[in-house]
């Protein structure tokens, strides 16, 4: 997978930093110590103002055309346009709001931790990870960390977008998932409102302690209930399943329809499942907990991605990786609740 860090030429610093962990692909800053959010956009390189002016129109006439409707952004550091075409109500958040953001839900920052941060691409986007206090815990020896995870874009093509993702430690995989019809992830708009904004947060927070405790039961319960190889294959075909055909192809077992690219997902997912040693764990090994995590797992750990930008719209932003990921935890819920007749059609 290519990166899509920023690089800043006039700092000569890559914009990510981690905490104590190798920062992705050998790039950007890593520190020892959890920082601050003021050490933290230092560290990350996001110390940078995004600024807005009205796009100029330069007509056949030798005439120049302010437009009162088409704006663009750039940052005011190293002047690079970061977005062309955003409207006139389209309003900045800057980078340190977004940190400010991270500081409200917990009540100046105390007790919650700046793990990753970084600037992706000219620093259109950037996205910041902090861990909560406490853990989710399946059986004796798998944990679960608890992440919130913030992105947000100065070019006008996405909202700010805070999400609560655990992450289990032995494999670094995502485990995010939204229960009965409710989300784990908070969408705001780039509006003026700052109020709505510190409310959301709020809002993100309550998500967190509410999922917490619920995930934990269910993985728990997940990890002794048992589901053969057969069982865990099916599943994932039909985690992965891209669409209608696909699915009708597989009820009808007409596996000479199915294309090689579907198949060769499916093959890799299971052998993911079957193998893999962070699959071999006594809450995964042969369980449907294992089944769940062998999709998710697959998209973090295997699945090949055009650049870091790709790969966090998929597993965060409500891609491909995300949608198949809930997918496979609905049907462990139902196999649970309904046995393998679950994984057959009607």
């Amino acid at each position: 997978m290519a990166h899509n860090i920023n690089h800043n030429e006039i700092t000569g610093m890559d914009s990510f930093f981690s905490v104590k962990e190798k920062a992705w692909h050998g790039l950007g800053q890593v520190v020892q110590d959890y920082p601050t959010s003021k050490e933290a956009i230092a560290f990350a390189g996001l110390d940078y103002k995004v600024e807005k002016r009205p796009n100029i129109h330069n007509l056949p006439s030798e005439l120049s055309v302010t437009s009162d409707s088409s704006f663009y952004t750039y940052r005011t550091d190293n002047e690079a346009i970061l977005g062309d075409k955003v409207g006139k109500d389209y309003h900045i958040v800057q980078n340190r709001d977004a940190f400010n953001f991270f500081d409200s839900i917990v009540g100046g920052g105390d007790g919650i931790l700046y793990e990753t941060a970084g600037a992706l691409g000219k620093g259109e986007r950037i996205f910041i990870t902090a861990k909560l206090p406490g853990y989710i815990r399946v059986g004796k020896d798998d944990v679960i960390e608890k992440y919130l995870f913030l992105t947000t874009s100065h070019d006008g093509t996405g909202s700010i977008t805070a999400a609560f993702t655990p992450v289990r430690v032995v494999c670094a995989n995502t485990l995010n998932a939204a229960l009965n019809n409710k989300t784990n992830t908070v969408r705001i708009r780039h509006t003026a409102n700052a109020k709505e904004r510190l409310e959301q947060a709020h809002k993100v927070m309550g998500i967190a302690d509410t999922l917490s405790p619920q995930l934990e039961a269910i993985f728990n319960d997940w990890s002794t209930v048992r589901i053969s190889d057969k069982e865990v294959k099916r599943l994932i075909e039909l985690a992965l399943a891209p669409n209608k055909e696909v699915l009708k192809n597989l009820h009808e077992g007409n596996e000479e329809e199915l294309s090689t690219c579907f198949t060769n997902m499916a093959d890799s997912a299971y052998e993911y499942a079957m193998g893999h040693p962070t699959q071999q764990m006594a809450t995964t090994a042969g369980t449907v907990f294992g089944a769940y995590n062998s999709v998710t797992g697959y998209f973090q750990n295997l699945r090949k991605y055009k650049d870091d930008d790709a790969k966090i719209t998929s597993l965060l932003m409500g891609g491909t990786g995300q949608q198949r990921a809930q997918t496979a935890f609905n049907l462990c819920a139902g196999f649970i609740k309904h046995g393998a007749d679950i994984l057959n059609f009607n």
